[in-house]
Parts: C-alpha cells; sequence; structure tokens
C-alpha cells in the first residue's frame, strides 16, 4: 500500500483527466449522449440537464487535478468524486445491459477502478 500512497499523484492526475474529458458532454450534448448511452434526449430543458450534467463531472476531474498536487484535499476531492462515480455506476447498472454495450459500459468500469483505488488510498494514506 505504501507503493499506492507514494505515486498516487499519478493516480489522480489520470483520473482527473480522464473525468474532465466529459466537458465533451457540455460542449456537444447530443453526440456525447449518442456516444456514451446510443440515445439521445431532446429539447431545451435537457440541452440545460445535459449540458450541466458535462459541466458537472469536468469540475469533478478538475478536483481530482487539484487533489494531485494539494494533498490535504485529497481526503474531500476523492470522497466526493468517489461518491459521483458510485452513483453513476449505480444508475447505469440499475437498467441492466441497456447501456453496457456503449462507451457507459466502459465507463462502469473504469469508474470503478477508480473508486477502488480511491478507497485503498483513503484507507493507506497516512493519517494527520
Amino acid at each position: 500500500m505504501t507503493w499506492l500512497v507514494r505515486h498516487f499523484q499519478w493516480i489522480m492526475l489520470v483520473s482527473g483527466l480522464l473525468t474532465a474529458s466529459m466537458i465533451y458532454v457540455a460542449i456537444a450534448p447530443q453526440a456525447a449522449l449518442l456516444s456514451i448511452f446510443g440515445e439521445t434526449f431532446e429539447g431545451p430543458l435537457a440541452d440545460v440537464i445535459v449540458r450541466t450534467w458535462g459541466a458537472l463531472i469536468a469540475l469533478v476531474g478538475a478536483m481530482l487535478i487539484y487533489g494531485a498536487f494539494k494533498p490535504a484535499s485529497r481526503p474531500l476531492v476523492l470522497t466526493v468524486a468517489g461518491a459521483s462515480k458510485l452513483f453513476f455506476i449505480a444508475l447505469v447498472l440499475m437498467h441492466g445491459d441497456r447501456f453496457l454495450a456503449r462507451q457507459a459500459g466502459v465507463t462502469v468500469v473504469v469508474d470503478s477502478i477508480m473508486v477502488v483505488l480511491f478507497a485503498a488510498y483513503l484507507l493507506a494514506r497516512p493519517k494527520s
């Protein structure tokens, strides 16, 4: 576990960059939804909701990048990011395999790995 703690800055940086890439959803919501879920969500309200969702995910990615360089912020950042990712994973899995064949399935796997790493770090880190 000391290896994980020692190299966690890089894990957070990669996780943050991958998560921040969801800014794509805020920029091109319909194309992103089609790519991620294989479906679209139309109308002005859908546009607001989907763009906001993409921006919030990108902000979580920015928080992970920030936390990579500010170790004191890591417990809060990892808790928020982990909770957000767990919520997404649960919602996708609640729909069975409907979205798993698309990019959402890959995201579920990658986010699950991130959540495990985040939890392992939080358990292994030196307590102040």
